[in-house]
């Protein structure tokens, strides 16, 4: 059984990244750390809007805010988004295995008499 804290993370990840601002403020940060000016530069947006995404992407676990004098970078948390890569790929890999086994067994069931598809 899978660990409900474990679960709460992955829900509280996937519902912040339902939001497609949300979603390139991650990809921006995957280049490096910023500022929220920085971040909200490209967005006709409001910076405290721009905040309180940066926000729920924290609550989610997914980027943290350091200081740095006057500074306040965001910077993504790799670990996080290595853990939703793995949830991810678990399910991948179990329906590929699906899907090679179903590949086998129409091979071993074709008729003998009736040529293959020819794939280019």
């Amino acid at each position: 059984m899978a660990d409900a804290g474990n679960e709460e993370r992955l829900d509280a990840a996937f519902a912040a990244l339902a939001d497609p601002v949300r979603r390139q403020l991650i990809a921006r940060l995957s280049r490096g750390p910023a500022t929220v000016n920085e971040l909200a530069d490209p967005f006709a947006i409001t910076k405290q809007a721009v905040s309180r995404h940066i926000h729920v992407l924290e609550q989610a676990g997914l980027v943290t805010r350091t200081r740095d004098a006057q500074r306040r970078p965001v910077h993504l948390d790799p670990v996080a988004l290595e853990r939703l890569t793995a949830w991810i790929d678990r399910y991948r890999l179990i329906h590929e295995q699906q899907f090679r086994r179903l590949d086998a067994v129409l091979a071993h069931a074709a008729p003998s008499g009736i040529p293959k598809e020819k794939t280019p």
